[in-house]
C-alpha cells in the first residue's frame, strides 16, 4: 500500500511523493527557550518522530531539521525576570530541551537543529529580495510585510482576512494593514541586535535589531534546503499566522507557487479541555511526568490517538498507557517462554497471526501514520497469541523467533515494545495459580481469589493488576519500570 497524507494544504489525503525520488527534506517546528518543555510540546515532537522513523522504515532518506528558536521577546523578557543574558537562558533552556527530547525517545530522529541567530545573514537575504519586490517596508526602524500584495495569503488556513483580523495581530501604529506582521525589529537598549543593511525604494537603511519570529524558519529552510522541500511539520496552532506567514515570506520572496509540498499538523495536547500553555498556566513539563511515568508509557499514550487529533491529558489517560504496555510485555512473556516442540501446524497457525499483523500494521501506518490502528491490532495480535499460547504444547524455536521479530519488530520502529524483558518467563507455579485465581473470580470466589494474589506476592514477587485486557502479571525483570 502506498503512503498517503493529509496534506493542510489541500484538506485532503494525498499519494506521498517526494520531490526527488526518495529524498524527504522535513522540517519540523521545534521550540523557543525560553523555559522547560510541556507535554504539549512532547505531542508534536512525538508525532514527527513516528513520522519520520516511519518514513525510514519504508525506504525514504529523511533529512529531519527542527530549529531552535533563541531570539524572541519570551527569551528577552524571561531573562529580564532573572537578572540574565538573553543567550544565556536560550542556551540553558535548549540543553534542558534536548536532554527532554532524548529521555522520551525523539531527539535521535533529527538531523539537525539550528539556531536561528546563526542565520541572520540568510534572513538580511530574504528581507532585501522582499523588499526588492515591494512585499517589504520600512516603518520607523523596522520592517514589515504587505500582506495585501501576496493575494495567496488565507491559502492554507482557509480563513478569508476578516476572520483572520481577529486572530494574533502584531500592534503597529503607522502599518499599512492590520494584519501585516514584522520581519525585522528594531531592538529595545539591552536587547540583543544584529546590524543589517537593506535597500528600499526611498534608500538604503542600516537597521540596528533582530529578526520577526516568522522569516527565522523560511531563512533557515532556504539556507538548509533550497527554495522547495517536501514536508512541513507543527501544531495546528500554528497554521496562522505563523505558517501562513511563513508561506507568505518564501512564495514571495523566492518566485515558488508551493515552497512545501506536503503540510502536517499535529493536533494540541488538552488539560480540562483547553491547550496546554505557559501564558495560560495550566501545563505539566515532560520532567514532571518523567518522574512518575516511563518513556514508553507517554510514547504509547500519544501514539494512542491520531497525530492530527487532540488530546486531553489526564492521569487515568497516563495509568491506562501503563496498563496496556503491562499486559502486553507479560502476555508476550507467556507466549515466548512457551515449551519447544516440532509442530508445523502450530507452527503455521501462529505464523499466519504474525503475517496477517504485519500487512495490517504497515497499512494502518501508510494511511497518514495511524498510529491507534496499528495499536490495535497490536493489542489483537498479543491477545491472540496469549490465546495460543494457553492452548498449544509448544512450538519450534525457529518459528517462535520469527513471530516476535515481527510482532516486537513493527511497534520497535515507533518506539513501543523496546525492551527484552519478556524473555524472562513467570514461574510456571506461579501461572498455574494466576489460571487459578481467574477462575475463581469468574466464580465471584473473591476472598480465595484474593488469598492467592497475596501468595503470588508474597512467595514469588508477582504482582497481579486486572485490567479490560485481563489479567496481567508483573515483577522485577518482567516488565521494566523504567523504558
Amino acid at each position: 500500500m502506498a503512503l498517503v497524507v493529509y496534506n493542510t494544504l489541500s484538506r485532503s489525503k494525498e499519494k506521498f511523493v517526494p520531490l526527488h525520488d526518495k529524498k524527504v527534506n522535513m522540517f519540523v517546528c521545534g521550540l523557543t527557550v525560553y523555559d522547560d518543555a510541556h507535554m504539549g510540546h512532547a505531542k508534536v515532537f512525538v508525532n514527527f518522530d513516528v513520522i519520520a522513523r516511519w518514513l525510514r522504515n519504508i525506504g525514504y532518506s529523511v533529512k529531519y531539521i527542527q530549529n531552535i528558536t533563541d531570539v524572541d521577546d519570551k527569551i528577552i523578557n524571561r531573562a529580564k525576570e532573572r537578572c540574565m543574558a538573553p543567550i544565556e537562558l536560550a542556551r540553558h533552556y535548549e540543553a534542558r530541551f534536548l536532554e527532554d527530547l532524548q529521555a522520551i525517545g525523539a531527539k535521535e530522529s533529527v538531523d539537525m537543529f539550528p539556531r536561528s541567530h546563526d542565520y541572520i545573514d540568510t534572513i538580511q537575504e530574504q528581507i532585501q529580495l522582499l523588499a526588492n519586490k515591494n512585499y517589504a517596508y520600512y516603518l520607523d526602524g523596522d520592517v514589515y510585510y504587505d500582506v495585501a500584495k501576496f493575494k495567496r495569503y488565507t491559502k492554507l488556513s482557509g480563513m478569508s482576512i476578516d476572520m483572520l483580523q481577529k486572530h494574533r495581530i502584531e500592534p503597529k501604529e503607522g502599518k499599512r494593514h492590520e494584519y501585516d506582521f514584522a520581519l525585522w525589529k528594531t531592538a529595545k537598549p539591552g536587547e540583543p541586535s544584529w546590524k543589517i543593511k537593506v535597500k528600499f525604494k526611498e534608500g538604503e537603511k542600516v537597521l540596528e535589531g533582530r529578526p520577526g519570529w516568522h522569516i527565522e524558519d523560511t531563512a533557515m529552510t532556504y539556507a538548509i534546503f533550497g527554495p522547495k522541500y517536501d514536508l512541513h511539520g507543527g501544531a495546528s496552532e500554528l497554521i496562522f499566522p505563523h505558517h501562513t506567514n511563513e508561506i507568505a515570506q518564501a512564495e514571495a520572496a523566492f518566485d515558488q507557487t508551493q515552497f512545501v509540498k506536503y503540510w502536517l499538523h499535529a493536533g494540541v495536547l488538552n488539560m480540562k479541555g483547553q491547550k496546554m500553555s505557559k501564558s495560560l498556566k495550566n501545563f505539566i513539563t515532560i520532567r514532571e511526568v518523567l518522574s512518575k511515568y516511563s518513556t514508553e508509557e507517554i510514547r504509547y499514550m500519544l501514539c494512542s490517538t491520531h497525530y492530527r487529533k487532540d488530546i486531553d491529558y489526564t492521569d487515568e489517560l497516563m495509568e491506562r498507557s501503563r496498563k496496556s504496555l503491562r499486559y502486553m510485555y507479560s502476555a508476550l512473556s507467556l507466549f515466548y517462554n512457551m515449551k519447544e516442540a516440532d509442530s508445523a501446524k502450530s507452527d503455521l497457525v501462529a505464523l499466519k497471526i504474525a503475517k496477517s499483523f504485519t500487512k495490517g500494521f504497515a497499512a494502518a501506518m501508510n494511511d497518514d501514520f495511524d498510529t491507534p490502528l496499528a495499536l490495535s491490532g497490536l493489542i489483537a495480535t498479543i491477545n491472540a497469541l496469549r490465546s495460543f499460547a494457553d492452548t498449544h504444547e509448544g512450538m519450534s524455536a525457529k518459528a517462535k523467533h520469527e513471530i516476535m521479530d515481527m510482532v516486537v519488530g513493527m511497534p520497535r520502529v515507533i518506539g513501543l515494545l523496546t525492551q527484552d524483558s519478556y524473555k524472562k518467563a513467570i514461574p510456571g507455579k506461579a501461572y498455574a495459580l494466576i489460571k487459578e485465581r481467574d477462575v475463581l473470580r469468574a466464580s465471584k470466589e473473591f476472598d480465595k481469589a484474593d488469598a492467592i494474589r497475596s501468595e503470588l506476592e508474597s512467595k514469588y514477587g508477582v504482582m497481579l493488576e486486572d485490567t479490560e485486557h485481563g489479567t496481567i502479571w508483573y515483577a522485577a525483570g518482567v516488565v521494566p519500570t523504567e523504558v
